[in-house]
């Protein structure tokens, strides 16, 4: 029985990877060792790893990632809030689709889509 999923992402410094999504999205990082290549954070219930790749060209990086959530326009306000970029084509609107979603991409160009179902 599949119990949850723990989305693997390249980063290409880890410093630079923890500072962005600890200050800007307010995850924390969890584990109880240092592990030069490797990453975990946490926020709420969403966990992302992350492993190292430092030739990775953020030109080239498809790593995506679809965050459920039941705060968006809270989530959204924050992240303004705190300056942090939106994707350009990724403003907070209702998709035809019917879910209400926003985008941005990390340091690496990994692409977050914060989503929440339109009630």
């Amino acid at each position: 029985m599949l119990i949850t999923v723990h989305p693997k992402l390249p980063m290409r410094n880890k410093t630079m990877t923890k500072s962005y999504y600890i200050k800007s999205l307010g995850f924390e990082e969890i584990g109880t060792q240092e592990y030069p290549d490797y990453l975990m954070l946490k926020k709420d219930a969403a966990e992302l790893h992350f492993f190292l790749f430092k030739d990775l060209n953020p030109k080239d990086n498809y790593g995506q990632i679809y965050i459920r959530t039941n705060a968006i326009d809270e989530i959204y306000r924050l992240l303004l809030e705190r300056r942090v970029s939106i994707h350009p084509n990724g403003k907070l609107g209702i998709r035809p689709w019917g879910q209400k979603e926003f985008s941005l991409l990390d340091p690496d160009n990994n692409l977050l889509t914060f989503g929440q179902r339109n009630i």
